[in-house]
This record gives structure tokens, C-alpha cells and sequence, in this order.
């Protein structure tokens, strides 16, 4: 037993010694960087690397699936089909045209007429623009990730190792990394802002806040090993107005944050969260609102009347679409922030699949599982597009405003700029949507009426 104490404090002494140089290049890699907002160009370097491994395990794959003849890829697993933009009237006419000998605009109700409703109703359902909005795609090329490719067979032995491979530097060497730096991003948020929420209002407690704020979401950033292009930085958006920007995750606050100061609304929350949301209160003007003062839109739109028109204050950041998509669209923005008046700056967030898909599905996946799918993909790579600050227009209601910033950021982004709502990702769809179809073919019939009598 005696003879095995010396070889125990070797063991001990190798492991302090392998925690401290971890630490150390911890510290001296990625969080002093992250604090000064430098680079070492690491994480391209690593991006780089990737790609090509990339390219030559699709390659791989391409090749086996072609001598083993099966399907390499899921048929229409998020394709979307082209429609052409037509009219309910010239559907209808088109129909009674092929099928009737009647006259077009005959006022009856015709019986071929129910072929458009039927057509309708199962292109919506083989072809649905809201539900596949709020599911992952399935990647053309495989990044070694098995949830991107369900379809993935066995291949090689080659292959299958690299895959096995990557699971440990995944698992057993970038998650660990990640956490520490998660913990340390999130502490010293906590704590830097309590600490500066002591100090008295004015310029020192100002660029206080906002280095702290700055540093923190830097390294927390660099927990997920994202790799950010920021465009157009002249167009950031300044104090007194509202930056909104399309919304895919969570870590959009982070992503953006990164690069800028804001001040955040919400909803206050317990636990964790709500010890981060009473610190960083401390520290700046954030607008955080009880649950049941979310619900009153008189009093959200008078707080943040109240914090744009004072002009010292942080730009307020906002996501309208209220629920995250799956960063191949842009839905319905609510018409909230855009009736209080402010200058609204516009923001385009584009996110690259081939490294780790960043969208969040609240309805599948929990808040927990899903930064542990974050954290164990192998990057989060990002684009974001700073658009020149819009103004609501006299003739223009909020309605209009919201859809014109939309069309801009969906635009810019590469998106597809979608009016539907995307509350219904949670909700059945309102009988206003059902009744307009209803109320175009009787105003069809009717008009067709109409004119005859006039005749």
C-alpha cells in the first residue's frame, strides 16, 4: 500500500499541473481577448479546418451512397414549392373555362368550383408555409453531426471513425471548455454589474456598464465558439431608438450584444434568470415587465414611449416576430414597436447550418437540452447586417411600418418574408384567416350579380 503513495502524488501533481496550464491558456487565449474584443484568428483557423473535412466526408458519403443505390438525403424535407400569384377569380374562371360550357361570369354557384378549395386545401397541407418554418433543416452536406442528416447509413469504416472521433473533442473536450467559459461569462455579469449598480449615476458608472456588459457577452460568445461578420457597423443603431432584428434564437441578445449596448425588454423570470435580469437592472436601464403586465399593450407601449423619448438612454432591442423561426424566414412582426414613434433601426441575423443549427424549437426542446445542442455542435457562424435607421412615414400606420422593416431585413438577410403570424406555431389559425377566402368567393358571386342587374 506504501509503495503506491509516490506514484499517487505523481498522478496529483500531473493533474494540478495539466488544471493550471488549462486555466492559463484559458485566460490568456480567450478571455483576455474577449475582454479587449481581439481575436487571435483562432476560430478561423478552426472553421477552415472543418470545411475541408467537410467537403471530403460528403464527398465520401456521396460516393458510398451512389455503389450501395440508396437515397442520400430525405425527398422534399424542407423544399418549398413555387406557386405562382394568382387571384381566387382567376383560379375559379380557369376551371369553369376547362370544365364548363357555361359562361365565365355566370352568378351561380358552380359545382366545379369546389375543385379550387380542395386544391387549396391539399397544397397547404403537402406544402404548409408556417409549420416547416419551426423545424430544422436536414443539411445537403453532412457536418459529421447526426442529428443534420437522419438518413445517414453506414458508409466506411473510415467515416464512422472520424464521426467517433468527433463526438469526444464534441463531448469530452469542447463542452467542458464551453461550460467553464459559459460560467465564467454569466458570474462575472452577476457580479461586475452588482458591483457597478452601486456606484452613482453618471459618465464613470455609464462606461462601466458598458464594458462589463461588453466583456461578459464576448466570452459568452466564445462559449459557443461563434464566428460573427458583423456588416455595415457605421448603421448600429443609437440611443433613443429601437433595434429589432429577426429572430432564430435566444443567443440572438448575445450575438448581438457582442458589438453593441442595449437595453432589453422582457419578461422578468425566477431562478437564474431572474438573478442575472436583478443584476443587470443594477447596472442599466433595462425594461423588464411582470407576467401579467406583459399582456396590457397600453402600458408596454408607455414604458417604452417613456424610455426612447429620453434620448441619454440605450437603444431598446426587440425581436417582433414574439417566437423564434427557423432563420429561412422572417414572420409577421408585431405592430407594437413600431406605433410609439422612435427611429426604428433594422437588423438582419443569417445563420450558417454547416457547423451547428442555431435555432431553437421551444416547442420540442427545453431551454437546458437545447444549449446542450448548442454547446456540443462544432460552431455557431453568424452574418449580421446593420440596415440604415427607417422612420414611419406620414401616410403609413404601424402595420404598414412593421411590414416595410420587414421586407428590408428579409431582403438583406436572404429570407423569405412571410405575412403569417408566427404565434400560430403554438396556436390553431384564426377564423378571420378561414373567412376571407369565404368572404373573396362571395363577394364574387355577388359582384357577378350585381353587374348583371346593372346590365
Amino acid at each position: 500500500m506504501f509503495l503506491l503513495l509516490p506514484f499517487d502524488s505523481l498522478v496529483v501533481n500531473l493533474l494540478g499541473i495539466s488544471i493550471t496550464v488549462l486555466f492559463t491558456l484559458l485566460l490568456v487565449f480567450i478571455i483576455v481577448p474577449a475582454i479587449f474584443g481581439v481575436s487571435f484568428g483562432i476560430r478561423k483557423v478552426y472553421m477552415k479546418t472543418l470545411l475541408k473535412i467537410f467537403q471530403w466526408a460528403t464527398l465520401r458519403i456521396e460516393r458510398g451512397a451512389k455503389e450501395k443505390n440508396h437515397p442520400l438525403y430525405k425527398p422534399y424535407a424542407n423544399g418549398i414549392i413555387a406557386k405562382e400569384p394568382t387571384s381566387l377569380e382567376e383560379e375559379i374562371k380557369e376551371i369553369r373555362r376547362s370544365g364548363s360550357g357555361k359562361a365565365l361570369d355566370t352568378p351561380e354557384f358552380e359545382l366545379s368550383d369546389i375543385f379550387y378549395f380542395c386544391r387549396k386545401g391539399i397544397e397547404t397541407i403537402m406544402d404548409d408555409e408556417v409549420t416547416k418554418r419551426f423545424s430544422a433543416e436536414e443539411l445537403e452536406s453532412w457536418n459529421l453531426l447526426s442529428r443534420t442528416n437522419y438518413n445517414f447509413q453506414y458508409i466506411s469504416l473510415r467515416l464512422t471513425v472520424l464521426w467517433g472521433l468527433g463526438v469526444l473533442i464534441r463531448y469530452c473536450f469542447l463542452l467542458p471548455l464551453r461550460i467553464a467559459l459559459a460560467f465564467t461569462g454569466i458570474s462575472l455579469l452577476v457580479t461586475g454589474t452588482t458591483v457597478v449598480g452601486y456606484l452613482p449615476n453618471g459618465r464613470c458608472k455609464e462606461f462601466l456598464s458598458k464594458h462589463v456588459h461588453l466583456m461578459c457577452y464576448r466570452i459568452c460568445v466564445r462559449a459557443l465558439t461563434a464566428i460573427i461578420t458583423y456588416h455595415d457597423r457605421e448603421n448600429r443603431p443609437r440611443n433613443g431608438g429601437i433595434c429589432v432584428a429577426n429572430h432564430t434564437s435566444p443567443i440572438d441578445v448575445i450575438i448581438l450584444a457582442s458589438d453593441g449596448y442595449y437595453a432589453m425588454v422582457g419578461q422578468i423570470h425566477g431562478g437564474l434568470m431572474g438573478v442575472i435580469q436583478r443584476a443587470m437592472v443594477k447596472a442599466c436601464p433595462h425594461v423588464w415587465f411582470e407576467r401579467s403586465e406583459v399582456k396590457d399593450r397600453h402600458l408596454v407601449a408607455r414604458r417604452l414611449t417613456e424610455h426612447v423619448q429620453d434620448k441619454s438612454k440605450l437603444p431598446i432591442l426587440i425581436f417582433p416576430e414574439g417566437t423564434c423561426i427557423n432563420n429561412t424566414s422572417v414572420m409577421m412582426f408585431k405592430k407594437g414597436s413600431f406605433e410609439i414613434g422612435a427611429t426604428v433601426y433594422p437588423v438582419a441575423i443569417k445563420y450558417d447550418p454547416q457547423f451547428g443549427d442555431a435555432f431553437w424549437n421551444s416547442s420540442k426542446y427545453g431551454m437546458v437540452t437545447y444549449l446542450l445542442r448548442m454547446m456540443t455542435s462544432w460552431a455557431i457562424v453568424c452574418s449580421v447586417w446593420y440596415l440604415p435607421p427607417m422612420t414611419r412615414q406620414p401616410e403609413e400606420d404601424a402595420v404598414q411600418f412593421a411590414n416595410r422593416v420587414k421586407s428590408a431585413i428579409a431582403r438583406q438577410g436572404g429570407l423569405v418574408d412571410l405575412l403569417w403570424d408566427g404565434g400560430l406555431k403554438r396556436e390553431k389559425v384564426k377564423d378571420t384567416f378561414k373567412e376571407e377566402q369565404q368572404k373573396l368567393y362571395s363577394k364574387m358571386i355577388v359582384g357577378n350579380h350585381e353587374d348583371r342587374s346593372r346590365s
